[in-house]
């Protein structure tokens, strides 16, 4: 890969600009022109840019047959090149981060390539904001870009800190604007891949690893800390996966935190693994990775007036399962304000009238989404749902197909779950090797699962299915397919649907 120099273009700020708030009056969730209908980004992390093998796009189909755009780092606003191996849009995220009524998307490339000072430095990892307009989003946006010292000058970029390598974006409390960035490759001291995070909540800034104070834990190689994030109005979820636990090396941790700053910090509520028997069920063992994906919902309890607490749902997709290796886990947590901490669930294929059987190497869990189909509504089994992938799934004759299986987020993880897979619930027929559900996504009115793999015939460079919870959960209704080559979305990609939002 080629190294390129990218500097600090722009600032993560909370304001608006009257000429532009003007004309993004119906904002909401992935909403880049602000029209009141919701838009799709889709990254192709392994596309072609320029004649550059794996430099990586994003495409945002703009909701209200407003067309296709492609975003990329040859737009000429970028402050960098596509190069081979990129992977821009490896993660995404979006929010408003200028508080225009626009939504802005954020992307990480974290194989980019970045000169310092100190010469080349590979895959020390760069992000992009790339603002919406009411005229849609690209050509026309304002573009920051940023290095990880470019971010925050007390930090350096250097090779294999892979900044950007994960993303969460939300509106914190008093809705302010706020970005986490996970930087899983950070040597903290001498102690390699020991990961950090860096955090801004409006025009606050902060840099936050686990030898900071108040932060649970210590810094140790190979914890990547920030390998994973997801994040909601009042809390913050950090994943480790590579976290030690006493002996058992990689058996992974989970950090929550609150959006209240504590010397510049959000406030660690606590750190979670499954050697706690007051807050999982589970044991921590060597290789579990717990922690690998992560959610967060917002949730109402009974008797509260408001969206108080969080449901968390984490995913261990290396969990053996009795003596069935790497069959996978979730284990699914209740969040209160107080910081408090209760597992709701721990769902397996051994878990009673769940569908399936454990299988080696299945990776239940690889990716997890939860949502709630009733926002502000007091939370039940009806309306929080949970959704997780199983990319290695065999369906029929085809090993390694996927599928995607969801639950009810409360209540019996048995009760009416439903397995979705090529053939069976989704479009298309099941192929070896499709891995199905590794891009995975969701609303509060809609699940999206990425194929970004998949092998069938007119959708060789990726597919997106779009479909409501009621589809999902086994009912009527319609699944939208979404396909390089077909609407308007130009017919090149090589990994279409690794990431949507």
């Amino acid at each position: 890969m080629g190294a390129v120099l990218i500097a600090a273009t722009g600032a993560f700020t909370v304001g608006v600009s009257p000429a532009v708030a003007a004309g993004c009056t119906a904002g909401m969730e992935s909403d880049f022109n602000g029209d009141g209908v919701r838009d799709m980004a889709i990254a192709d992390p392994r596309a072609a840019v320029d004649d550059k093998a794996g430099a990586g796009l994003v495409r945002v189909v703009m909701g209200g047959d407003r067309g296709t755009f492609e975003i990329s780092q040859a737009l000429s606003q970028m402050n960098a090149s596509p190069e081979v191996g990129d992977q821009f849009g490896y993660s995404i995220a979006v929010y408003d981060a200028d508080s225009d009524g626009c939504t802005d998307l954020v992307v990480g490339a974290p194989y980019e390539d970045v000169t310092t000072a100190d010469g080349a430095q590979q895959d020390a990892g760069a992000v992009y904001v790339i603002h919406g307009t009411p005229a849609g989003i690209g050509a026309g946006s304002v573009v920051d870009s940023y290095t990880q010292a470019g971010l925050d000058g007390s930090t350096a970029t250097e090779a294999g800190d892979l900044f950007g390598f994960s993303l969460a974006a939300t509106k914190a409390s008093g809705g302010k604007p706020t970005l986490a960035i996970g930087v899983p490759g950070e040597a903290i001291g001498s102690l390699k891949n020991a990961g950090c995070i860096h955090y801004v909540q409006g025009t606050k800034k902060a840099t936050v690893n686990q030898d900071d104070p108040g932060i649970p834990g210590a810094a140790e190689a190979n914890d990547r800390f920030g390998y994973s994030l997801a994040a909601r109005f009042k809390y913050l979820v950090v994943g480790a996966p590579g976290e030690a636990i006493g002996s058992e090396s990689f058996a992974g941790g989970v950090t929550v935190f609150s959006h209240t700053l504590t010397d510049g910090r959000p406030t660690s509520l606590g750190a979670i693994d499954e050697d706690q028997p007051e807050l999982t069920s589970g044991t921590a063992e060597k290789d579990d990775r717990f922690g690998t994906s992560v959610a967060l919902v917002s949730y109402r309890p009974q008797g509260a007036s408001s969206e108080t607490d969080a449901l968390v749902a984490i995913g261990t997709p290396n969990e053996d399962v009795g003596n069935v290796a790497d069959a996978g886990a979730v284990t699914v947590l209740h969040v209160k304000p107080t910081g408090a901490v209760k597992e709701v669930n721990l769902i397996d294929r051994l878990s009673s009238d769940v569908e399936g059987d454990p299988v080696v190497g299945d990776f239940f869990g690889q990716r997890v989404v939860l949502s709630n189909t009733e926002p502000d509504e007091v939370g039940t089994a009806a309306n929080m749902r949970l959704a997780v992938s199983v990319p290695n799934q065999e369906v029929g004759a085809a090993e390694n197909a996927g599928a995607v299986q969801v639950f009810h987020g409360l209540g019996a993880p048995g009760d009416k779950d439903v397995l979705l897979a090529r053939g069976a619930g989704l479009p298309d027929e099941a192929e070896a090797r499709d891995f199905t559900g590794l891009g995975l996504w969701g609303t509060g009115s809609r699940l999206y699962v990425g194929v970004p793999y998949s092998k069938t015939s007119g959708a060789q460079k990726g597919v997106v299915y779009s479909l409501p919870w009621a589809v999902a959960g086994g009912g009527a209704g319609t699944v939208t397919t979404v396909r390089p080559g077909a609407d308007g979305i130009p017919d090149v990609g090589e990994a279409f649907g690794s990431a949507i939002r």
